[in-house]
């Protein structure tokens, strides 16, 4: 878990982990410089706890979310068979755990393997909202280099995949740690699941650093960050990222990464010809409507 100045709702989601049906859990929170009763709260979550030492809390790199995670996730202080992502502000369903691990225990251990999913959102009040888009198309790599399929709230993932993660280090700018683990992960050939049934809920408030993913206005604020070029940037500091660990990646997966980057950058003929050839996709129809948008002003 990384928290931030999250008094106002952590304590509902510490107790959704306390909870769970899968009881074998600890928490590691990275917390990046709160000022308000933040520690507070965890501290007296870890004392109210039967299990001693079931809670660490470690400082953050102060450089935003996505570092907090990626350096949290790093830490080789941790180690466990699987690890989960928290925010600090949702509140899980008490089975999310156990339906996670039903899955990755299923994968053989060393390959690296992702569990991830919709969620329900919530106002702040706790009152449930609509769900995250369903999505239908199987995860892969190329899907991966143009959409992030599942919030990193949802993610559960084998020590395979946290290896993954730690041998491309903890160094890299990354756009966000979700997105980040499902480029690595299937890149590197290994499985991920999208679960169509929600199990997190996922609050939705005025302190939201990431908004939710749905309806038609998360449409069209994503369609003004396209001609905005903020998806192109995306792009770029992904590529870096993966050009990076390009040698934890398949040979199959190098030759997308470069079909993809060399369209990128080619006239508009060649771009969608490009494109094609990588055989990037996004989940659903307006997704692809938008990526070819996209292509087109050169927004990619």
């Amino acid at each position: 878990m990384c928290t931030f100045n999250g008094q106002r709702f952590l304590s509902e989601q510490l107790a959704s982990i306390a909870a769970q049906t899968h009881e074998n859990w600890e928490v590691a929170v990275s917390d990046d410089g709160s000022t308000d009763q933040t520690l507070e709260i965890i501290a007296a979550f870890s004392a109210s706890q039967k299990k001693a030492e079931c809670v660490r809390v470690f400082n953050g790199p102060k450089r935003g979310f996505a570092a907090n995670f990626l350096t949290l996730t790093c830490n080789e202080g941790i180690q466990a068979d699987f690890y989960a992502w928290s925010d600090q502000d949702d509140i899980w369903q008490e089975n999310k755990l156990e339906t996670a691990l039903n899955w990755l225990q299923t994968v053989p251990s060393g390959i690296p393997a992702l569990y991830c999913g919709r969620t329900r959102g919530m106002n702040a009040q706790g009152n449930p909202m609509e769900c995250s888009p369903l999505f239908s198309r199987p995860p892969a790599f190329a899907n991966a280099l143009v959409q992030s399929l599942a919030g990193g709230n949802t993610m559960v993932f084998n020590q395979a995949a946290r290896d993954l993660m730690l041998r491309a280090g903890d160094h890299l700018d990354i756009v966000s740690h979700d997105w980040w683990a499902y480029l690595l992960i299937t890149g590197a050939g290994g499985q991920v699941v999208y679960d169509t049934q929600p199990y997190v809920l996922y609050r939705q408030h005025d302190g939201n650093l990431v908004g939710a993913n749905s309806g038609v206005r998360a449409r069209l604020s994503r369609l003004c960050m396209m001609f905005k070029g903020r998806f192109a940037n995306w792009n770029e500091q992904n590529i870096r990222c993966l050009t990076s660990a390009r040698q934890l990646l398949t040979a199959e997966n190098q030759q997308k990464l470069d079909c993809f980057q060399v369209a990128r950058k080619s006239r508009l003929t060649n771009r969608l010809l490009g494109l094609q050839r990588a055989g990037v996709y996004r989940q659903t129809l307006p997704g692809n409507i938008g990526l070819f948008l996209a292509a087109i002003v050169k927004g990619i």
